[in-house]
């Protein structure tokens, strides 16, 4: 097999982008072991509205978001039986991800309509003013 790394005068920064890439698989391989993972599939609603539905309580008790005591949540957005992308998060992070939206809607869902879902628009979960909140909320809790 051809050795696919280039030669050391094309490098610039590709040890440091190398170095960086190999801790970010092994996190990811650690997600998948001896982890507690909770995972969520979203069918072709999603297209249509542009959020994903994540469930907080059910028939009047906490559960999703608010129960699990998962270490990761894996969201999944299919379409019909296919799985297009699935979003990774902390399951800590999305939950302050959660709490520090300005704008989050809340509906009825699942068997019955007897769920409360949040329904979070996909464009302002990765917009740029989410991400600055979650930055400073990230630095605040930060040990001094």
């Amino acid at each position: 097999m051809q050795n696919m790394e280039p030669a050391t005068k094309d490098r610039k920064k590709f040890d440091i982008d190398l170095s960086y890439g190999k801790v970010r698989e092994q996190m990811v391989a650690d997600m998948l072991q001896d982890k507690k993972i909770e995972v969520k599939s979203e069918r072709d609603m999603w297209m249509r509205t542009g959020n994903i539905a994540i469930e907080y309580e059910s028939y009047g008790k906490p559960s999703g978001i608010a129960a699990t005591e998962s270490d990761y949540w894996f969201h999944n957005l299919c379409i019909g039986d296919e799985v297009f992308a699935t979003l990774v998060f902390d399951t800590n992070s999305l939950k302050r991800i959660i709490d520090n939206l300005d704008y989050k809607k809340s509906v009825s869902g699942g068997d019955n309509k007897a769920s409360r879902l949040y329904l979070l628009n996909l464009q302002k979960l990765f917009s740029s003013d989410v991400i600055k909140a979650f930055k400073e909320k990230a630095n605040e809790q930060e040990p001094s």
